[in-house]
């Protein structure tokens, strides 16, 4: 499959963990920061969100982050440069290069076709396929090399998640279309 048949691949979301600091005082870093809010009640990080690029991060007292709601590279790389400045401004010493790695990128995609999702489950037979039309309207098919989740409508939309890179959700993409290419 070559760049041109991925036209309609599209990045979702993309989440990324990892460490900033040793730790982080969490009632402090609220007060000083703005977005930035903390109710233990509901949740015991605090929930810092910031509009460009648009990115919500939740921040652990471990001085452990998760961001999510990141389209790409860049804005992974500018939202965490903007976290580590205004968690320097409110006096947190953080590492000098933080330990924050993509976890899941989720793509969506359009094959261009109608998928018969019954044929699909009859025909590959496989124990990595779950159908449920009744509880949820596609069907989930698991990868397992590489370790990728497709969610397949009959419209032709598919979702994919659990790739750490999109050269995972490419060859993941590949394999499907390979699959399916016997069954359409």
């Amino acid at each position: 499959m070559d760049d041109k048949q991925y036209a309609s691949l599209k990045i979702e979301n993309i989440v990324a963990s990892g460490a900033i600091a040793d730790s982080i005082d969490l009632a402090e870093i609220s007060k000083k920061i703005e977005n930035c809010e903390l109710n233990t009640k509901r949740f015991p990080g605090a929930v810092f969100r910031i509009e460009n690029p648009k990115i919500a991060s939740l921040i652990f007292s471990s001085g452990k982050v998760v961001l999510t709601g990141i389209r790409d590279k860049q804005a992974l790389h500018d939202g965490l440069a903007l976290i580590i400045k205004s968690m320097k401004e409110a006096g947190v010493k953080t590492y000098d290069e933080p330990r924050v790695a993509i976890t899941n990128i989720v793509c969506s995609y359009d094959i261009g076709k109608y998928i018969n999702l019954n044929k699909v489950v009859i025909t590959l037979n496989l124990e990595n396929i779950e159908y449920e039309p009744e509880q949820f309207p596609g069907l989930v098919y698991r990868i397992k090399d590489p370790k990728i989740v497709a969610l397949l409508f009959s419209s032709g939309k598919i979702i994919l998640t659990g790739g750490k890179n999109l050269e995972d959700i490419k060859r993941g993409l590949d394999f499907l279309e390979q699959k399916l290419g016997s069954i359409m």
